[in-house]
């Protein structure tokens, strides 16, 4: 990796005049010189001018000026803390030019920030800037790294890594921990123990965090027994698992529905001296509400109270979210009162449900209510409260009110995000008003909001309901060029796309580009081709490969049974023998 790309540390819109604005040339040794430096600032093209009268010595640099680092250090720190970090960019660029040394806390800080903002580019700047002119060490490295690796850019963030190696730097753990819990995110479990693997020959020793990171992901991989040996191994390494690593293991338990192994964790707990917190009874509570077992959920309350836990906001949010979705919305507003009898303040996440419920009953002018309500009582709904109210207004067929209500959200200080942009973009598409749907897909990318695979999805859909199928495999061709990769879904719908114009040859060749590209078709994916085919006027080839998929369990029997009632079979012999008479 080239981290070293630019050979002009000097910026080209950074002019330094004399006093007489005449430019400065290099002095030689022991020479002194009484100079005006000025400055101009890219941004508000603004010029300061600072004076200095200094004595070269035979060690100094080309120039030397009384501008001292502190200096530059205070127009750094200032242009930080106001969020001008482009400004801050600037002034390390001419703190570097004039000679002083960049200060490697200020840069780290700096590439983090730049990685927030998306501007890798610049992130990298700060990079060879500090390793020309400066001294970067391990945390600066890490920031780089862990830019990368948040931007799912691991190929860069490894190369990092290697420059971080060439400049005889080790990675410590948390440079391991970085890619580790990088590539654990993305379900690359394999690779994460590898580079886990590294670590150990590196004599790196890896800590509670390391291991909580490998243990998550593995239970998330419904690797039970993995988890647990990495337990163990972590226990015979002295290292203590904290609640977190704890409940890790219960939240993994509690997806996969192995709740009976989840209660018998919480109680091995003790013996491990460990004491489980009302984060482990909230992931229980949730697991049984979410099966129905309201008794046996009140029983474990009942448990957690006896222990000295109190139920926090995200309890009550738990009994809400489960009322409203047994239809129980009166219930859980009584919940929710009794929330703020206890002193809680109860967040979106609890009015949201209660919000959804109302909307999903259609009745949107008592979740305009509550809205308002929830707003008076001092908590501010964010994008999830909203969009749920858009959404709602969409599905009932009001756009026009549900663009009134997108345009304000910045004005309330909660502004859109893809999600929002998805369900506008989708309704005004709907409405026939594709031009303002396409706007709307415009804005979104001009305000530096990343689309994500429901957009495309929802853009390839939109395309293909209008007849426009070969736009929309070319979007799909975009997309495998993003970080989001077409899903099942994306095909599904290119298929039905090709079916619904009857070009079944093409179809079928995109069911073949999924197994090429490694994506798994699904029962919807044959049903789709074989409807296609058989409404293609192709009946007796649509269940014989009908007849076929479900000898391969590629679709059940039930299915079968209502294709055939779609076709049946006696039409389909029928035209069989019509086709042998004609041969």
């Amino acid at each position: 990796m080239a981290l070293i790309s630019s050979t002009d540390f000097v910026p080209r819109n950074l002019v330094i005049f004399t006093s007489q604005h005449q430019q400065l040339k290099p002095t030689t040794s022991h020479s002194v010189q009484s100079t005006v430096v000025s400055c101009i600032n890219p941004k508000s093209n603004e010029r300061v001018r600072v004076s200095s009268s200094a004595e070269t010595g035979p060690n100094t640099h080309l120039l030397s000026f009384d501008v001292k680092e502190t200096q530059f250090m205070k127009l750094i720190k200032k242009s930080f803390r106001a969020g001008k970090f482009d400004e801050s960019l600037y002034f390390i660029e001419s703190m570097a030019a004039n000679g002083c040394k960049p200060d490697v806390v200020m840069c780290t800080k700096l590439i983090k920030k730049f990685f927030q903002e998306r501007k890798s580019n610049k992130a990298v700047r700060v990079m060879e800037i500090l390793e020309k002119y400066g001294e970067p060490d391990v945390f600066a490295y890490n920031a780089l790294i862990s830019g990368f690796c948040k931007a799912n850019q691991i190929e860069l963030a490894n190369k990092v890594l290697d420059r971080l190696r060439s400049r005889g730097f080790s990675p410590d753990v948390v440079t391991y921990n970085i890619m580790i819990g990088s590539l654990c995110s993305r379900g690359m479990i394999e690779s994460a123990f590898k580079v886990f693997d590294q670590l150990l020959r590196d004599n790196c020793k890896p800590t509670v965090i390391t291991y909580t990171i490998l243990i998550q992901a593995t239970m998330l991989e419904g690797q039970t027994d993995k988890a647990m040996k990495l337990l163990d191994e972590m226990l015979a390494r002295g290292l203590i698992p904290d609640m977190f690593t704890n409940n890790a293991i219960i939240r993994g338990m509690c997806k996969k529905g192995m709740v009976s192994q989840a209660f018998q964790f919480v109680r091995s707990l003790e013996s491990r001296g460990c004491q489980p917190d009302v984060i482990s009874y909230n992931m229980l509570l949730r697991t049984l509400l979410n099966m129905g077992k309201w008794e046996e959920g009140e029983k474990l309350m009942t448990e957690m109270i006896s222990r000295g836990l109190e139920p926090n906001v995200v309890t009550y949010s738990i009994l809400i979210s489960s009322l409203c979705r047994d239809g129980k919305t009166e219930d859980a507003v009584d919940v929710l009162r009794a929330a703020k009898e206890k002193g809680l303040t109860p967040d979106a996440y609890s009015y949201d449900p209660l919000i959804s419920a109302y909307c999903k009953d259609g009745r949107l002018d008592l979740a305009i209510e509550f809205l308002d309500y929830m707003i008076s009582d001092g908590c501010l709904p964010d994008i999830v409260n909203y969009n749920t109210i858009l959404a709602a207004f969409c599905k009932n067929g009001n756009a026009d009110q549900a663009l009134e209500i997108f345009e304000k959200l910045s004005d309330v200080g909660c502004p859109p995000n893809v999600s929002s942009y998805n369900t506008m973009f989708s309704a005004l598409w709907s409405s026939g008003d594709k031009i303002r749907a396409l706007g709307m897909i415009s804005v979104m990318l001009s305000k530096g909001i990343e689309p994500d695979e429901i957009t495309y999805n929802s853009l390839i859909s939109c395309l293909c309901r209008d007849g426009m199928v070969d736009e929309a495999v070319g979007l799909l061709v975009d997309m495998e060029s993003t970080r989001f990769q077409p899903t099942v879904v994306s095909y599904n719908i290119i298929i039905l796309g090709f079916c619904k114009t009857r070009r079944i040859n093409e179809a079928i060749e995109v069911l073949a580009a999924m197994f090429e590209k490694g994506c798994k078709p699904n029962e919807t994916t044959y049903v789709l081709l074989i409807e296609g085919i058989g409404y293609g006027g192709w009946r007796a080839e649509a269940m014989e490969l009908a007849n076929a998929l479900v000898s391969m369990h590629a679709i059940s029997r039930d299915t079968f049974k209502r294709l055939n009632r779609t076709f049946p079979l006696l039409d389909v012999y029928k035209e069989i023998s019509h086709l042998a008479t004609k041969d």
